[in-house]
This record gives C-alpha cells, structure tokens and sequence, in this order.
C-alpha cells in the first residue's frame, strides 16, 4: 500500500528500495515501474544472490530496467539483506522523507505465512540516515556514520558488543532482551558470557541457530534461551537493553540482522532505534507474549537439549495472542 501511494502520488519525487526476495507476482515490483514510467525517480538495490530468489530476481530486475528503474545490485562481496523503503515527496513545507524498515522481505508470499515488523516514520533523523545508506549502496558515498541506525558489516558488530559491555556494568540490575532467528557470532557469544557471569539477565528467544548454552554454572547462570514454534514462522528481529547508551532509559532495535558471522560480515545489514514511547511499549507487549512461561514454548537447558513448555493448540499460544492484540489495537 505504502509504494502504490506514492507510486501514485503527483507529489512523490523518488522511490528507492531494497529488494532481497521478490515474488513471481511482486505488486511492489509492479508498483515501482508505474511510478518510473509516470517519471518519478525511483531506485532499487535488488540482490540477485538471493537464496532460492536468484531467477525471480533476475527477471524483475530485467523489467525493472526496461522500465527506467535505477538497478543497482549492491556492494561487492556484501548480500544487500537490508530491508528499506525511502519515498521523498513535495510538500508545503517543504521536501519530507518518509521511510519504511522492516524485519521482513517485501515478498507477498513470505508476508502471509513469516512473523515480522515494520516501522513507518518521517523522523528527519532517519530520513537522513536512510538517505546516506542508499548513497551508500548506490555507489554515490562513502559509508557514513548514522544517527538512528546501526548498519553492517562495518558498525553493527562492534555497536551490539558495546552495548552488551555496557549493561555488564549494571550488573544485576542490567537485562538483556534478543529476539532473533539465529546466534552464532563467536565475539558477540563472549560477550553475553561476560555480561552474565556481572550479573545482568538475559533472556534469548532464538527460532534456529543458537550456539549459545543455557544455565551452564560459571558460564551462563543468567541466560535463558527459549524458541517459539507456531503456526506462522518467527522471523523479526527484537533487541532491547534496559540501560541503553546513556543508561538512563531501555534502548529498542528492530531490523533485518542475526547475528551471525555472514549477517556482521558479509551482508549489508540495519537495525534502527525506536524511540518513540509508544513503539517502544509495543515492542514490549510483543516481547511479554513470547516471555511469559504460560505460553508454550521450548526451552533450551543447561545439558543443550530442548524441552518442550506447555502444549500446542490451547489458549496459551503466544502468536494467537499476539494476532488478537494487533486486531483489537487496530479497531479501537
């Protein structure tokens, strides 16, 4: 909906994108040749390593460039796996970014079947961020340093180390909150192992790879690891600190990274910060369904073995509730 409007609206400027995973019916991709056709400038980094994807990609990227569409395939070397809309439009005031980032692919196809996020907003800070990314992307700039997003493989890493550096000093008072598809940085493991054993809390909810141990004495007594199996497939990614940068207030990030070596290194990858009062209590709301021991769920012990908590097809489901939160939110 997001890109038919302003592939349609007269006072659209340009359109720029990520595309990982197209569909064969991509309405997005659609969208975007009637807005180059309609003479707007519209841009699109499409990644044509993308797994299972890599014919589709090439087709659309194809018809994308027949149409006036700016195709850009990324950096060398790095998966563009990025997941970012920027859409710059006239207004009377003035020119306003609006940007979309998510948690998930724009694919139809992933999007009624994955669990995802996405944050819509027109802070001018993210503007400018999303901005030079794509300059970035494009060939057009140097990487630069951002103000609302955390960026890979240059950044991100070394972003999420001193974060989690930082709540170790809070000791028993500091937590950790990682929502994520997979674990498997081994810097990034030291640290949380170093955060523990000072004494700061961390609960992981990993839907795949975890490399990561539970409970073991000496090691991890304060980490917790549970993974949520449902009816759809856990795929956004949810990192909160309670004492942020400043230690003053909790700092929430949503985005397209794992951390795992390919995603810190080899792809091109953000996370931005919410922080607005209300996106951060809702990121909370989605976090306290997938943490309530109520819920089913399976979790991972001290012996590295998963045990499963509760059972399937009862009230106590977190995706359901989570599912009936949103439509009841929507209609008030």
């Amino acid at each position: 909906m997001f890109v038919e409007q302003a592939a349609r609206d007269p006072k659209v400027l340009s359109i720029k994108m990520t595309l990982y995973r197209t569909s064969g019916d991509s309405q997005i991709a659609r969208h975007l040749i009637r807005a180059a056709e309609a003479g707007k400038q519209v841009a699109v980094v499409l990644e044509l390593k993308a797994r299972f994807d890599e014919a589709r990609n090439v087709s659309w990227a194809r018809e994308l460039e027949l149409a006036g569409v700016h195709v850009n395939y990324g950096l060398v070397g790095l998966k563009t796996h990025s997941k970012c809309i920027l859409v710059v439009r006239e207004e009377a005031g003035g020119i306003r970014r609006y940007v979309h980032l998510a948690t998930g692919n724009y694919n139809s196809v992933t999007a009624r079947v994955y669990e995802d996020i996405g944050f819509f907003t027109c802070e001018e800070a993210v503007g400018r961020d999303a901005t030079q990314l794509f300059n970035y992307l494009t060939g057009y700039g140097r990487e630069p340093k951002y103000e609302q997003l955390f960026v890979a493989p240059h950044q991100l890493k070394k972003e999420i180390i001193a974060l989690i550096e930082h709540e170790a000093t809070f000791a028993d008072r500091g937590r950790i909150t990682l929502k994520l598809n997979a674990v498997q940085d081994p810097e990034v493991i030291k640290a949380l192992y170093a955060a523990s054993s000072a004494g700061v809390k961390i609960d992981l909810i990993v839907r795949g790879i975890c490399c990561v141990r539970a409970g073991v004495p000496g090691l991890s007594d304060n980490i917790t690891i549970r993974s949520i199996l449902g009816r759809y497939l856990e795929h956004s990614r949810i990192y909160r600190f309670d004492h942020g940068h400043d230690g003053d207030e909790p700092l929430h990030l949503i985005g397209s990274a794992d951390l795992m070596i390919r995603n810190l290194k080899g792809r091109v990858e953000t996370l931005v910060r919410l922080t607005h009062p209300k996106h951060r209590a809702w990121l909370d709301t989605v976090l306290s369904f997938l943490l309530d021991d109520h819920n089913v769920h399976y979790r991972m012990g001290a012996d590295n073995v998963w045990t499963q908590v509760g059972e399937h097809h009862t009230p106590n489901d977190a995706q359901r509730q989570l599912y009936e939160w949103v439509v009841a939110t929507q209609s008030r």
